[in-house]
């Protein structure tokens, strides 16, 4: 499509999400961004979107959907996880007619694109695209066999396979063999602008960032996979004007603070919660980190970035890619713990070294990842796989 679509007569159109889980993560973000981006003219609020969650408990995403967006959550929608029968997937590929696009989001997603590849053809279902944004900690080290050749059938009927990362891309071409036209990547992006703001001190729940302090900080999901236990061990020789902040929400929670306890760092450790809007507290933290086994293009860094922020992290997924080139020697190699610590004690010991990489980083984030970039791909991706739409 060249240019935002008028005629209403051709919507509206119902879109089915299908998550792995609907939790507020970086993908749900991500999903929730464009959904409420297409609530706003010139689409007309002309979308349906229809929301289901491979857990049902993990709805927090839900929270952050703008009241204008047309958003259902079907009840009594298959379940998505269970055991590989006939039967199940049947009954999947019958909840999906009435639609006019079906998204599906990771893992916990396949059995969906699977019963879409099995039933299309005699249910006549509509196209499928299916979004990869990495993994979790029981493929962290390595790809599962087994999931690979699942994949590969589950996606043969697929209109379209969308990643975030070069890493992906490289995965879903050789070990899902998967055809290049039908893979597409398209980096993450925020709304740059958001991040330009100073944050009060006080924004954060329970929390006050206190004159003298310095923060390292991170935002993540409370998962094994962000061994966020190693983070706590990165800062445990900075001088004690610097606490480590963790928002998010997660099963993690009491490793992390049994890390920081057995340290004796406990209150210099402090995990605030879930921040439904993070472009109101990340300017609070000097420098940024990741610690995690395993990422793709994460959503945190480019906020990091547009905020000002120095990065430190290990080098997974596109991270080296992604940061300005004045961060890149801050980016470890993966599992080095003596490295992240070393680059984290590097930038908490010149301040101008890090208002001077953050500085390149803003300008990056700006020019690269920002979230209109972003929306103008996904519609476009979109769009190709309609005979009608309301995307731009």
């Amino acid at each position: 499509m060249t240019g935002p679509v008028t005629d209403t007569a051709k919507c509206p159109l119902k879109v089915l999400h299908l998550h792995s889980t609907f939790d507020a993560g970086g993908k749900e973000r991500r999903v929730v961004a464009l959904i409420n981006r297409w609530s706003k003219p010139p689409y007309g609020n002309s979308i349906e979107h229809h929301i289901v969650s491979a857990v049902p408990s993990a709805m927090g995403a839900q929270s952050l959907i703008d009241k204008r967006v047309k958003a259902f959550f079907p009840f009594g929608f298959p379940p998505l996880a269970g055991k590989l029968r006939i039967g199940r997937l049947q009954r999947l590929a019958r909840a999906m007619q009435g639609f006019d696009l079906i998204l599906t989001y990771n893992w916990g997603a396949m059995d969906a694109v699977m019963a879409h590849a099995v039933f299309s053809p005699s249910m006549n279902l509509p196209p499928l695209i299916h979004h990869e944004d990495g993994f979790n900690a029981d493929e962290a080290g390595g790809l599962k066999r087994h999931r690979n050749w699942y994949r590969m059938i589950a996606l043969s009927r697929a209109s379209g396979l969308i990643v975030p990362s070069r890493q992906l891309e490289d995965i879903a071409i050789k070990a899902w063999r998967q055809p290049r036209g039908r893979v597409r990547r398209i980096a993450n992006g925020i709304d740059t602008a958001l991040y330009t703001k100073k944050p009060r001190p006080d924004v954060l729940p329970r929390l006050v960032k206190r004159p003298g302090e310095k923060w390292l900080g991170t935002l993540a999901g409370l998962r094994a996979v962000k061994n966020l236990p190693r983070m706590v061990r990165s800062m445990r020789d900075l001088p004690p004007e610097w606490h480590l902040v963790i928002l998010g929400e997660g099963p993690e929670r009491e490793a992390i603070l049994a890390e920081a306890i057995r340290l004796e760092l406990g209150h210099r450790v402090h995990l605030p919660g879930h921040v439904a809007d993070p472009s109101a507290a990340i300017g609070l933290f000097d420098i940024f980190a990741l610690s995690s086994d395993s990422e793709q293009a994460p959503l945190s860094v480019i906020e990091a970035m547009a905020s000002g922020l120095a990065v430190a992290s290990p080098a997974v997924g596109d991270v080296a890619e992604m940061v300005a080139e004045e961060n890149r020697l801050f980016i470890t190699p993966p599992g080095d713990e003596e490295a992240l610590t070393a680059a984290v004690a590097a930038l908490a010991g010149d301040e101008a070294l890090r208002q001077r990489i953050g500085k390149a980083n803003r300008a990056r984030a700006f020019a690269e990842f920002d979230e209109k970039i972003m929306a103008k791909r996904y519609s476009e991706a979109y769009a190709r796989v309609l005979p009608r739409s309301c995307f731009d």
